[in-house]
């Protein structure tokens, strides 16, 4: 069942065929409080264009306390980034355009989802996390290493068609691609999140998400650099913690950079996986990292190096590689003009091509390296803990 909020009788009448025959409508907010007392498992309400915008924006905070697992979907005859915002910040689950049905039928199927996960169940104690995602930040030294590639493909792999609940976020900023890779539009992302302070919870953090296929959801980077300058360091800690109750594995992108947010991604993880291509550049740079881990007191077993376009004829063995990076390759995924046919189309070759090796050493590495049980928050020592206490 929907309950639906629209005072313009008209408006409620198309809004409700649309929704479908089992919809209940309320034309006052005294009438909305009254169908939810009589229906208190409810779990979806539909805020129509007839709905002042203030009016909507408190009934979404009212319920946001009270009925947590109860989605809020938002019609808007105007968009623009000041209402996203003021919506996310409020509760509102979804916020669509009036005159797009397709666009609102799926909202609501993806309120509906999140609102079936976040119920309580039988098994589930009260107040007990349904998830306990394992964090792994994929990481290279250098630009132009397939990590983008590797990350998207990884996390496709992980979530097996829906098998698993995998989180991507794109924690480059500035200049994240996971939105391209996946030809997704960023109508959010985790910008969106500046400014919440103690509202930043689950329901806001899945108001920021944006589906890409059955178990894989992603939190993308800020549409340009300026926005990603609002990002800090503990808005990102906040929402890995946040997010690490909300699936089974955390998959994380980021810049071939050590900078702050990068330093928080990998001080929350359970897996370090470097990515490096067989060239001298990229080797030097991996081995440069790998003493910074080091530095850092980042644990050595967390660590994974994989040797992406590892078939490549330039002159280097595998063994000439780990003589140069004093590590051991665990992956070594084949190179192939198809990973760069499926980039420019916007589809991981993951699903383009279950089949193709390099999806099969991508797969066979996820689920045979990637895959296990948290083991726990990763522990703080040496130089790490002491920068962090400073912080």
């Amino acid at each position: 069942m929907t309950i639906l909020f629209e005072p313009q009788r008209r408006d409620a009448q198309q809004l409700a065929v649309l929704l479908g025959s089992d919809v209940h409508v309320a034309s006052s907010t005294a009438e909305l409080g009254g169908l939810l007392r009589q229906y208190p498992g409810e779990m979806l309400v539909v805020l129509g264009t007839g709905v002042g915008l203030e009016t909507a924006l408190a009934v979404a905070a009212e319920y946001r306390v009270s009925r947590p697992a109860m989605g809020v979907v938002l019609v808007r005859d105007r968009l623009d980034v000041g209402l996203l915002g003021e919506a996310i910040r409020s509760g509102v689950r979804e916020v669509v355009a009036a005159g797009d049905p397709a666009g609102l039928l799926a909202a609501c199927a993806r309120s509906l989802d999140v609102s079936r996960q976040m119920a309580p169940t039988s098994v589930r104690a009260p107040g007990e996390a349904q998830f306990d995602a394992r964090i792994i930040t994929v990481f290279a030294a250098k630009g132009g290493c397939g990590k983008t590639t590797l990350a998207t493909n990884i996390a496709v792999a992980l979530a097996a068609g829906g098998a698993r609940r995998v989180g991507l976020i794109d924690l480059d900023l500035a200049f994240g691609d996971v939105a391209i890779m996946l030809q997704l539009v960023p109508e959010r992302s985790i910008a969106d999140a500046v400014g919440l302070g103690d509202q930043l919870d689950e329901s806001a953090v899945r108001a920021l998400i944006t589906p890409y296929g059955p178990g894989l959801d992603t939190l993308l980077a800020p549409a340009g650099p300026a926005e990603a300058e609002r990002v800090t360091q503990g808005l990102v800690a906040d929402i890995l913690r946040i997010a690490r109750g909300m699936f089974d594995y955390l998959v994380v992108d980021t810049p071939p950079q050590f900078t702050d947010h990068v330093m928080t991604a990998l001080d929350s993880s359970h897996v370090h996986v470097l990515a490096t291509t067989p060239d001298i550049p990229s080797l030097k740079n991996l081995r440069i990292a790998l003493d910074t881990f080091d530095l850092l007191d980042l644990p050595k077993e967390n660590r994974v190096v994989v040797l992406n376009r590892a078939d490549a004829k330039v002159g280097l063995t595998a063994s000439d590689i780990e003589r140069v990076i004093r590590v051991p390759i665990m992956a070594h995924v084949p190179s192939s003009r198809d990973v760069s046919v499926s980039i420019n189309r916007g589809v991981p070759i993951m699903v383009d091509n279950p089949q193709h090796p390099v999806s099969k050493a991508i797969r066979d590495f996820a689920l045979g390296r990637l895959t296990g049980p948290t083991v726990g928050e990763p522990p703080l020592r040496g130089l790490r803990a002491l920068l962090n206490r400073g912080r």
